[in-house]
């Protein structure tokens, strides 16, 4: 005998026993289907008892035990049974949009509820590489030769050596194929060790700034000089005496066992001779190595000496960063030789490959010597110009 529901009440037992599937599903199924059933069979109209008891058989006691989210789909999909396939109903109900339901009545397989759980996000199609085998091996090579230096610098070496394999490439592929290297463990970073960059100022009375007027237009118009502390071994330290031109980023090195004004007023002399223009003045913090004989080698030279104020490291920025780039891209690469020759040696290698092969980012990634070769060429035509 059929018995009467109000539509309110109706609604209200489906959502009633819809919870209850959920909880039986995730308990012994056997059992909880017969609970069910019987229930169903009780105070749930005929419609509605063969809707819920049509999904309730299908169950098996083999079925995995379906997720949160699997029960929670699998309810929308039988109240949207039980009131007549009314997809904007069940959509408001359960708070989602008619196209999520759609979509989960879509992949909805009565018999496996598996079919309900998230399915992968993972594409089914993805893109291959687009380098060869070739290119890979050449950044493979450089990285390892020069492990400091990223895709930026990389591509510029590779378009150097024009070679038909490297003409085509792009730096966002150089990343790519690192990128894809280090994944694949065919690039292996080497070890770095830590290097102490720190030294002790000393306070000096009086210190002249370099004066507002004076603007370094040229190489040589303004150099920095610098030292730094090298720590090869724990209790062995080294000192590196670094001069940086502000325009064309040249950069001459030296290391000693110490610093002193004496070996400081040498390496005075090797600046001279070694940068490829005429050194016309020299900025330096207040260490006690630039003064006396320091300041008188400046004197002979007839080079201006711009003394910057008690700490004041950002003044001489320049050769600061240049610290960096020379601890990380090789004394933390380095073998830990304290012999000073056999580390000047090792030294003087890494200012070649710093002044003429290692791309620059701030000179539009042109090498030191490229950036003053191209100097030297402009300088006769501006000169022309301003004769005219």
């Amino acid at each position: 005998m059929a018995v009467a529901i109000q539509p309110t009440t109706r609604r209200r037992l489906v959502a009633h026993y819809s919870s209850r599937l959920s909880f039986s599903v995730q308990s012994s199924l056997v059992q909880s289907v017969l609970v069910l059933r019987m229930r169903i069979i009780q105070a749930v109209p005929a419609s509605v008892q063969r809707t819920i008891s049509r999904n309730l058989a299908q169950l098996t006691p083999n079925s995995r035990q379906p997720s949160r989210q699997a029960n929670q789909r699998l309810k929308c999909i039988l109240y949207y049974q039980a009131h007549g396939n009314n997809a904007s109903l069940a959509s408001r109900r359960f708070g989602i949009s008619r196209t999520t339901f759609y979509r989960w009545l879509k992949r909805y397989e009565p018999k496996d509820l598996r079919s309900l759980e998230d399915h992968s996000s993972k594409p089914k199609h993805l893109s291959r590489p687009t380098w060869t085998q070739q290119l890979a091996n050449e950044v493979r090579s450089l990285r390892e030769q020069y492990p400091s230096w990223g895709k930026d610098k990389l591509v510029v070496l590779l378009r150097r050596e024009e070679r038909t394999v490297s003409t085509s490439v792009s730096t966002s592929m150089v990343g790519r194929i690192l990128k894809r290297l280090r994944e694949t463990h065919q690039l292996v970073e080497p070890p770095r060790f830590a290097v102490s960059a720190g030294k002790r100022r000393l306070k000096r009375e009086y210190a002249m700034r370099k004066p507002k007027e004076y603007q370094a237009k040229d190489p040589g118009d303004i150099v920095e000089i610098d030292t730094l502390d090298v720590r090869p071994l724990p209790g062995v330290v080294r000192k590196q005496f670094t001069a940086r031109d502000i325009i064309s980023r040249y950069d001459v090195l030296d290391i000693r066992s110490n610093a002193t004004a004496k070996l400081a007023s040498e390496f005075v002399e090797d600046v001279i001779s070694r940068m490829p223009f005429t050194v016309k003045a020299i900025q330096v913090d207040n260490g006690s190595e630039f003064m006396a004989e320091f300041e008188a080698a400046c004197r002979t030279h007839e080079i201006k000496l711009f003394v910057l104020p008690p700490r004041s490291p950002k003044l001489n920025g320049h050769v600061e960063r240049a610290q960096r780039t020379h601890t990380e891209e090789h004394w933390e690469l380095s073998n830990g030789d304290t012999d000073v020759e056999s580390m000047r040696g090792e030294l003087r290698k890494w200012e070649t490959v710093y002044n003429t092969i290692r791309p620059h980012q701030a000179l539009k990634y042109l090498t030191p010597t490229e950036f003053i070769d191209k100097w030297k060429n402009e300088k006769p035509k501006q000169s022309d110009k301003q004769g005219v």
